[in-house]
């Protein structure tokens, strides 16, 4: 029987817990903004982008959830298209996090 391997699963686990990180992290910097400068025609493209920036990791966040809800459906194994998508989405992640960590510090240097 086909299954994640415990490899992919801790990968996944980690991979989330950093895009939980991010969400965290680019709400907060919005929040110190809103609080500290407000909303003007100044802050409002960095509020556009913390917020997007939020969406994204959410976004990532989710599917890798619902992969992992249909690896657990998958019976009586997993099917090797599936698993392949699952390590895809899982490189693409990788790669996509820094960015979104390296865009949210760019923004709290702007407003520091």
């Amino acid at each position: 029987m086909a299954k994640l391997s415990p490899e992919s699963k801790q990968l996944i686990i980690n991979l989330k817990n950093r895009l939980l990180d991010i969400v965290d992290e680019s709400k907060a910097v919005e929040f110190a903004i809103l609080n500290r400068f407000g909303e003007t025609a100044e802050t409002l493209d960095s509020l556009e982008q913390l917020t997007e920036i939020a969406l994204q990791a959410e976004s990532r966040f989710s599917q890798l959830s619902n992969l992992e809800i249909r690896a657990a459906q998958s019976q009586p194994m997993i099917s090797p298209d599936l698993l392949r998508f699952i390590e895809e989405v899982i490189k693409t992640t990788q790669v996509r996090i820094p960015a979104l960590m390296r865009s949210v510090e760019e923004v709290k240097l702007e407003w520091s």
